[in-house]
């Protein structure tokens, strides 16, 4: 880090890094904020933003990694790229979608449910099209997996001379099309592309020396903890936001309008928490990790954990529904951790050894989860 105490992170110090432990942090909070959301928690913690933070992240870590990759290499090795994505998120993904169907099953309720009806789309991760039920958090991994598929093909192989501009214009068209797809689907799927898009520009950016010298003042310590506060003030204020957009956007609902702007004040986050200071020690202490790095299991496990809570304590609402059905989905996702995410990402790891050597890992994974 740098060797001043109160100066921001240069660029070269960016570089060499090889983890972002604060970003855990954020993952693990993004995912209690949705867990929070699904079960009665307070409206103010506007816990259904915890996936656009999953969104920017991924565009961010994802991004970095692809350019290191190409810096170092000449090349995106994209067959390595997609078993690398296909061990850390499949297996547990499917795993806590049969456990689901077979809860349904056994109840009897298979048939009736949305997730029964709309099996097909969560075996092939079109799930943001489906209706809903105990499974329908996931449809964010259907975004996720499009875009783990596309980007690395349409920004570093097919049009690699082309990649700022490649990724203005999917950004470009990812705005153009919102009007035509909240009609049809009140999530406004298509809006969540720009989310990604967003941490993929801001990784393209901070890449960049010259574009790094733009952010670089976010990382200098003070100022990483005023963006902090000043992140905290903006989300909370998501739903007034959102209430004056819905009067001023014609057709469009404002949760879906306001989207784009968090996306914008995540970005700034995020060269905030990389830089040395409180927000970054605070998001990088062990407990932060440790739920880091089972926020994709406590993303999938959530609607488990609410049917266990439930059925021990029906009448429960509000902070005495959410607050239990999180610590039952971390006790889950850490079985879900040490059973089937770490042996299977190790299994990936011993395969990518026996094909090329593996890339440099970069910061945290990259899924919403």
């Amino acid at each position: 880090m740098s060797t001043t105490r109160h100066a921001p992170m240069s660029h070269g110090e960016f570089l060499a890094l090889k983890r972002f432990p604060a970003l855990d942090g954020v993952r693990a909070i993004a995912a209690l904020l949705v867990v929070f959301f699904h079960n009665d928690g307070p409206g103010l913690l506007q816990g259904w933003l915890g996936v656009q933070v999953f969104f920017v992240l991924s565009g961010f870590l994802i991004t970095t990694l692809l350019l290191r990759e190409h810096s170092r290499t000449g090349r995106i090795n994209l067959p390595g790229f997609y078993r690398r994505r296909a061990f850390r998120i499949l297996p547990v993904y499917f795993v806590v979608l049969f456990l689901t169907a077979a809860g349904l099953l056994v109840a009897g309720q298979f048939g009736s449910n949305p997730l029964g009806r709309d099996f097909g789309l969560y075996l092939v991760f079109f799930n943001e099209f489906g209706l809903g039920g105990p499974y329908g958090h996931s449809w964010s991994l259907g975004i996720e997996q499009k875009f783990y598929l596309l980007w690395p093909l349409l920004a570093f192989t097919l049009l690699p001379r082309a990649r700022p501009l490649v990724t203005a214009g999917l950004m470009t068209l990812s705005l153009a099309v919102i009007p035509f797809t909240v009609a049809a689907d009140p999530k406004g799927w298509s809006v969540h592309y720009f989310t990604v898009l967003i941490g993929c520009l801001l990784a393209m950016i901070m890449h960049n020396p010259r574009g790094y010298a733009l952010v670089k003042p976010l990382t200098r310590p003070w100022v990483a903890g005023a963006v902090c506060l000043l992140f905290l003030g903006a989300h909370l204020s998501v739903s007034t936001l959102s209430d004056l957009l819905d009067k001023a956007v014609f057709g469009i609902p404002g949760f879906v309008a306001v989207v784009p702007v968090y996306a914008l004040a995540a970005a700034l986050l995020m060269p905030a928490l990389l830089g040395p200071g409180l927000p970054q020690r605070l998001l990088s202490t062990r407990v932060m990790v440790y739920l880091g790095e089972r926020s994709y299991s406590i993303y999938l496990v959530q609607s488990i954990a609410h049917g266990i809570v439930v059925g021990l304590a029906p009448g429960a609402s509000g902070l005495l529904l959410a607050v239990p059905v999180s610590l039952v989905a971390i006790g889950l996702a850490d079985l879900c951790y040490r059973w089937v995410e770490r042996p299977m990402i190790a299994l990936g790891r011993r395969r990518e050894a026996k094909a090329v050597p593996a890339p440099e890992p970069v910061g945290t994974t990259a899924e919403p989860k």
